[in-house]
């Protein structure tokens, strides 16, 4: 959100001439895709992470600890955290990652179930339709499904859960840009108010971002909202979204990346 305020900008008709949208990397999701054991589930922990021009540090997609691993199996989605931030893709970045299955005691015990373990570069040339690359190790394999969206801003996700009137589950799916494959901001469960984790998602300058709200509960089927804003360079916005389970407040900033000012 770090050009959200468009107070000091030059805006002409409308348009802002001073900052503009970018090349930015997109990660749709991440798919446990192989694993050494057959069948059944598994602890996995460790991180992926990502590393542009803007910005040297990691810029964790998943990131669990030992103490506190994921239990899943081979096929699924591993829910992502990340980014914190918009990835550049004007250049060069490099994708970091060191996932491995909890096995013993002790993280030496753990050594032998290395999931993947190493870096990738991602290069800049050529638009990309959402495609899948798999990061091979030397216990199994990860997918991701990623993609390059020009002419893109960054749109930072804010969702409020209020007047909470009994405990449900929320399934919050994102599509962007015209694009078919839905990022999954979150699943889980919701027992009281409470603020969700912001979620950072690129999206094509003038086009949509459809945020999907899935709810249910034991005792009724599920309930499906959705809300719909339009992509800019600066500023905010916001809808709100009564159910019968809760009041749900969405905020979107809108912000360019520092490095296509």
């Amino acid at each position: 959100m770090t050009l959200s305020d468009s107070a000091y900008c030059i805006i002409h008709n409308g348009t802002c001439m001073q900052h503009y949208p970018g090349c930015m990397l997109q990660i749709f999701s991440l798919e446990l895709a192989k694993i050494p054991m057959d069948g059944g589930s598994v602890e996995l922990y460790g991180y992926i992470a990502v590393r542009d021009e803007l910005d040297p540090l990691l810029n964790y997609v998943v990131n669990f600890s030992r103490d506190e691993p994921i239990v899943i199996e081979q096929g699924s989605l591993i829910n992502m955290a990340g980014p914190k931030r918009g990835i550049d893709m004007m250049d060069y970045a490099l994708i970091e990652y060191d996932m491995r299955i909890k096995s013993g005691e002790q993280e030496k015990d753990d050594l032998q179930l290395q999931l993947i373990d190493g870096a990738s570069i991602i290069g800049p040339a050529g638009l990309w339709c959402p495609s899948r690359v798999r990061i091979t190790g030397g216990c199994g394999a990860i997918d991701l499904i990623l993609s390059r969206l020009e002419n893109a801003v960054e749109a930072t996700v804010e969702v409020l859960i209020s007047e909470v009137q009994s405990s449900f589950s929320l399934s919050l799916g994102c599509l962007t840009s015209g694009l078919n494959n839905e990022i999954r901001l979150f699943d889980g469960a919701i027992a009281e108010s409470c603020c969700l984790k912001r979620s950072v998602v690129a999206v094509v300058l003038d086009s949509l971002i459809d945020l999907k709200f899935k709810l249910g509960s034991l005792l009724s089927s599920s309930d499906l909202h959705c809300c719909y804003f339009k992509s800019k360079t600066h500023g905010h916005d916001t809808q709100e979204i009564k159910t019968d389970f809760a009041l749900i407040s969405v905020k979107v900033t809108w912000s360019t990346l520092p490095g296509a000012v």
